[in-house]
């Protein structure tokens, strides 16, 4: 029967679509869903908190001759864990040597010029673990926890501090934010980026911290 989901920390739409035996873009684009599509543009970037509608499983019928042998495929779109890997100054950690593990699986990777790693994993996954192989960049050689599926909204201030955190400004705890702490953060972030220096994340520190970050 259909449910109405209560979004957990790390839940994002894909790895809950595996959960519930469901298309992702089944239960984005149920007109149920229409209020939450349009306040979280991003599927698998949601809130705690969020309702999801997850739809019935319907089942449906193919006609086919029973003298041939016949393939059946499902949609099974990609899902992409995109990493940037840059040092203490913003300047990409460019054709870096890595190791990504992420569900158990290690993987040797090497960063693009513009220290972009980009790597297909399994819907569900929320955790995973990068070691850069270069001794002399920031955790050089020293495993980098990742907490795939935990970023939230660019709208929340949790997802404000995330974002801030990831890029090297020290923002605070997102779980409990510390309001100083936070401002000081908007404040060198609007300061290296040519904007109006007030320590509030309005709309065009937003944009521009979306734009640097990448979502």
């Amino acid at each position: 029967m259909p449910t109405e989901y209560i979004v957990q920390q790390g839940d994002y739409l894909a790895g809950l679509a595996k959960q519930f035996g469901l298309p992702a873009s089944v239960i984005w684009n149920h007109p149920k869903n229409a209020d939450l599509k349009q306040k979280r543009v991003d599927p698998n970037i949601l809130f705690p908190g969020d309702r999801l509608h997850i739809p019935d499983l319907t089942t449906g019928e193919q006609s086919c001759s029973t003298d041939k042998l016949h393939k059946f495929e499902t949609p099974n779109p990609k899902l992409s864990l995109r990493l940037t890997l840059e040092d203490q100054y913003h300047q990409p950690i460019a054709n870096a040597d890595c190791v990504l593990g992420v569900d158990g699986d290690f993987q040797k990777l090497k960063s693009d010029g513009k220290g972009k790693i980009e790597q297909v994993i399994s819907p569900g996954v929320q955790d995973g673990v990068i070691t850069i192989q270069v001794p002399n960049v920031p955790l050089g050689n020293f495993q980098i926890p990742l907490k795939i599926g935990y970023l939230d909204p660019l709208e929340e201030v949790s997802g404000q501090i995330a974002r801030l955190n990831n890029l090297g400004y020290l923002a605070g705890d997102a779980d409990k934010p510390d309001l100083e702490a936070f401002r000081s953060a908007v404040e060198e972030f609007q300061c290296d980026f040519g904007l109006r220096v007030d320590g509030i994340c309005g709309p065009k520190t937003q944009s521009k911290l979306k734009e640097v970050y990448g979502c």
